[in-house]
């Protein structure tokens, strides 16, 4: 369903677009990178991705998605735009979407473990919803295809995720190592030059500044008392 959505969905989207003469937005991905040998990420990588592996419906998905806009943009001159959105977070995500923010802000709510997957050591760059927004609006208005990659160049490991949201959220859980998912990228940091120079853009909202907005909302959602 994941590569039928991706295909079949854009291939519609473009459709409508050609008939109304519409300008269409692409939210593509960091997969596209699969599992990087470039650090950080340029756009003009073009990825490490397993063709057959567990992921790869989402990540070459999203790749031939990027490849349809391209094609109806030369030959129907249909107006494109292109972001790789990188890890986004924020209030009013699902609480069990299988996130690696919401989990361990779930978790550390529930009182449950933080499960961090091995090694521990993966990395991944967090992007606030209201910046990742003002990234996507400036790309929409502006004169430029893409793909421009949308993210925050803040890298964490997982285990620096986990121990912050322990911190901000609940001392008193403890950090469970658990196996990890096949093909899982070691690493991810977007190189937002692009999205500086042709957009004006960079995030503003930390780590640190963004988890306990979120925290706020889940906790509302699930009910859970604030510790004193």
């Amino acid at each position: 369903m994941t590569i039928k959505t991706n295909v079949i969905g854009t291939l519609n989207m473009l459709g409508l677009a050609k008939r109304v003469g519409a300008r269409i937005l692409l939210t593509s991905t960091s997969e596209v990178y699969g599992d990087p040998l470039v650090h950080p990420q340029p756009e003009s990588y073009w990825g490490n991705v397993n063709p057959i592996g567990v992921r790869s419906c989402y990540d070459e998905g999203k790749r031939v998605a990027e490849t349809l806009m391209f094609d109806y943009h030369r030959q129907h001159g249909i107006e494109i735009r292109i972001a790789r959105i990188f890890n986004t977070y924020g209030p009013r995500m699902n609480i069990d979407d299988g996130r690696v923010v919401s989990n361990f802000i779930a978790q550390a709510l529930r009182d449950e473990p933080l499960t961090v997957q091995n090694p521990g050591t993966q990395t991944r760059s967090f992007c606030y919803v209201s910046d990742m927004v003002d990234g996507l609006i400036r790309l929409m208005e502006g004169e430029h295809t893409g793909p421009i990659n949308i993210g925050n160049p803040g890298e964490f490991t997982m285990l620096e995720l986990a121990e912050t949201v322990k911190e901000l959220i609940n001392p008193g859980v403890e950090i469970k190592r658990v196996e990890n998912t096949p093909d899982d990228p070691r690493q991810r940091k977007p190189d937002i030059t692009k999205a500086k120079e042709l957009l004006g853009w960079e995030p503003k909202i930390k780590l640190r500044e963004g988890l306990p907005l979120m925290e706020e909302d889940f906790r509302l959602r699930l009910g859970a008392a604030k510790k004193n």
